[in-house]
């Protein structure tokens, strides 16, 4: 059982940038693969090692994930905001240990309450 709390979100302009935060309880967390997604579509995943990153096209070379296991905290770093950008972000847990990330939000079973990021023109 993982349960997750998002923060970091709130009102920028475009180009500006923001990290969020997903801090986990939970034993299973440094097993488990992590997403964030932008209400149901995938936005970016980390494997449970870290070692394999993933992100959807509209935000590659604009956003990081990434991963600290011992603070059992995943991170997304936005920069060149736009206002396509817009929307409340999840964070989500596979369901399956020791796996890769995945864009399919159905392979996701802990998800936070979210953090919205307004950018505005």
């Amino acid at each position: 059982q993982l349960q997750l709390v998002e923060a970091g979100g709130g009102l920028v302009q475009a180009g500006d940038s923001l990290r969020l935060s997903c801090a986990a309880s939970g034993a299973t967390f440094n097993f488990s693969a992590m997403g964030w997604f932008r209400q149901s579509a995938f936005v970016a995943g980390i494997g449970w090692n870290g070692d394999d990153k993933y992100y959807s096209d509209s935000v590659k070379g604009r956003f990081t994930i990434s991963r600290d296991n011992a603070k059992k905290m995943v991170f997304l770093q936005m920069n060149s905001l736009k206002p396509e950008d817009t929307g409340v972000y999840y964070c989500g847990a596979r369901t399956q240990l020791y796996t890769i990330a995945s864009s399919d939000r159905g392979a996701y079973a802990y998800w936070g309450q979210g953090t919205e990021v307004i950018v505005s023109a």
